[in-house]
């Protein structure tokens, strides 16, 4: 024998707007973590070296080096980092889209190159490089 209660049957129902704001909390929560996760891996290789370089001088690039020294040579002459903004700007001037090749000694400090490439960016060159020499073969193996 059934027997019916006095109080209306009502239905079962999943609340789904509390679950898609968990969803959505817990989607926004990975996109941020797996934004800041970043695996950095250092190899030790030798940086002065490359099989695809270039090596001439051209006119309309611009040319820098850094010796051992932290000297700094615009067009193969010897030139203060102060000279060198100013020669820079007159160029940037003439045309922004110059590439600018930047060479350093194999003693150089990291920090002259810095110097250097900051400066450049500074003047407001987009196009910038490392210049490296050529090798006569294949490149050596980066060593764990």
């Amino acid at each position: 024998m059934k027997l019916h209660s006095p109080l209306p049957e009502k239905k079962t129902r999943l609340e789904i707007i509390p679950l898609i704001d968990v969803m959505f909390f817990l989607l926004a929560s990975f996109m941020m973590v797996s934004l800041t996760m970043s695996k950095q891996q250092t190899i030790k290789v030798n940086l002065p070296v490359a099989s695809a370089a270039q090596s001439d001088f051209k006119p309309d690039m611009i040319n820098l080096a850094v010796n051992a020294q932290g000297d700094v040579f615009y067009n193969k002459a010897a030139i203060t980092l102060p000279a060198l903004e100013t020669e820079l700007a007159k160029r940037f001037g003439q045309d922004p889209a110059t590439p600018v090749y930047i060479s350093g000694d194999v003693n150089t400090r990291f920090a002259d190159l810095v110097k250097a490439l900051d400066l450049v960016k500074r003047v407001g060159f987009t196009k910038v490089a490392f210049n490296v020499k050529p090798t006569g073969g294949t490149p050596a193996p980066a060593q764990p």
